[in-house]
């Protein structure tokens, strides 16, 4: 007798235990094939690192970006190319002389058939300043695709910065509402003892409905902040999302100094890249410009038909006239105005974007400074100054407001350490942004 399958008086049939054993080791089978692909699939929102990867492939607006610059990097090519030739064909007396009742449209029955072909020649140079101008506006195209991808990412970790703010903060004043139960808890044993008021209870229990309302507000933002981060990288706005671990660390001030910022802003940031792309456009349209001034050619050749054969053949050559002198230099001071504009455009926008970073790495500073004060100086003076009053109250020193204002300041303490945390990591996003690179 087999020691897996003993023999059981109560039942007389065992192929029914035992297809029910293969069944349950099927499905479980089955699910062990189906579970290891579900679990691969990880929420984003444990780092901000998760939703960058995603928002490269997902967001509409970088992919929207990216198909323009492709579409402009194709330009150069066209612009720079030989306009097309054309083809004429002309029946030259379709009725023979009057010979013919009605117009004969066959070529070898007229009297003569002539084919021109034609192609247009832009005079020396026009092709290379045509090209070169789209070449630059391909490059503005493309520094825009990493301004484009530099603001996503510098709203995503904003948003994520944010969000988990908001997990945090509701965490805390969970641990806290913790603490004002607990503290209710004391309060009662000292009323039941006579030696408290039942008014410090009742006050602990309106403590506990201020915080629960607090907490409704509290998990709204978190679902606020959770559906701009799920916006920002194209995903339902209910999509579930993991619980934040962890924010960026901070680089060291010496990787934050004005100057040093100041110059890779000014090498790297896609904008500036952008308006030097679209003044050097601009110069080729100047010089384009000032080349309409002289004429275009055009070639051709016409071999005529008389018959089944080709009895001659003729060259053509064809100028145009610039006689529009006043339409021309008015296309001229256009295109210098334009030059002029988009100059000022790119001195306006190093000027704009280094005034914003020194604005930014002020903000960082201060709080970074914010949360160093927070954790050594103003969260344990208020840990300790919170343990003395709980001690003073149970030994009937201090009343129950006085513990609840000890323990507020807890609360607030550490409501500002995280508010600071945030505060530096929206700030770093902003200079990232401006300095063109993660630092």
């Amino acid at each position: 007798m087999s020691p897996d399958f003993p023999v059981r008086p109560a039942r007389t049939n065992t192929a029914l235990p035992l297809r029910r054993r293969i069944s349950a080791a099927a499905l479980a089978a089955c699910a062990l094939c189906v579970l290891p692909a579900s679990a691969q699939t990880a929420l984003p929102g444990r780092s901000v690192e998760s939703f960058l990867d995603i928002a490269r492939d997902a967001n509409p607006e970088y992919a929207a970006m990216r198909a323009e610059a492709d579409a402009a990097r194709e330009r150069p090519e066209s612009a720079g190319a030989l306009p097309d030739p054309a083809v004429r064909v002309q029946l030259v007396n379709v009725t023979n002389e009057g010979r013919d009742a009605s117009p004969n449209l066959l070529p070898a029955r007229v009297g003569a058939t002539k084919y021109t072909v034609m192609q247009m020649l832009p005079w020396f140079g026009k092709r290379d300043a045509r090209r070169e101008a789209a070449q630059s506006d391909a490059q503005a195209a493309s520094s825009r695709v990493e301004s484009a991808w530099l603001a996503i990412a510098m709203r995503i970790k904003s948003a994520y910065a944010q969000y988990y703010l908001a997990v945090e903060n509701e965490k805390l004043t969970r641990e806290v509402l913790d603490l004002v139960v607990r503290l209710e808890s004391v309060a009662q044993a000292r009323y039941a003892g006579g030696l408290a008021a039942q008014q410090d209870a009742i006050r602990a229990q309106v403590e506990q409905t201020t915080m629960r309302t607090d907490l409704v507000m509290l998990e709204s933002e978190r679902r606020r902040a959770a559906a701009r981060m799920n916006a920002l990288v194209a995903r339902p706005a209910t999509a579930p999302l993991a619980e934040p671990e962890r924010l960026r660390p901070l680089p060291p001030p010496a990787r934050l100094q004005v100057a040093d910022l100041e110059e890779r802003a000014r090498a790297r940031n896609p904008l500036i890249a952008t308006e030097a792309a679209r003044a050097r456009s601009a110069s080729k349209l100047v010089e384009l410009a000032d080349l309409n001034r002289y004429p275009d050619l055009t070639v051709g050749i016409a071999p005529t038909q008389r018959g089944s054969r080709i009895a001659e053949w003729e060259l053509m050559l064809e100028v145009n006239i610039p006689l529009q002198q006043d339409s021309r230099r008015a296309r001229e001071r256009e295109a210098r105005a334009m030059l002029a504009a988009a100059q000022s455009r790119r001195e306006a926008a190093a000027v704009g974007l280094l005034g914003e970073l020194s604005e930014n790495l002020a903000s960082l500073d201060a709080a970074r400074r914010t949360e160093a004060l927070a954790g050594s100086s103003l969260l344990p003076q208020a840990e300790v100054t919170f343990q003395s009053a709980l001690a003073a109250y149970e030994n009937g020193k201090v009343d129950f407001a006085t513990l609840l204002d000890a323990q507020r300041q807890i609360l607030r303490a550490k409501q500002e350490r995280l508010k600071a945390q945030a505060e530096a990591q929206m700030r770093l996003a902003e200079i990232e942004r401006i300095v063109g690179e993660e630092l």
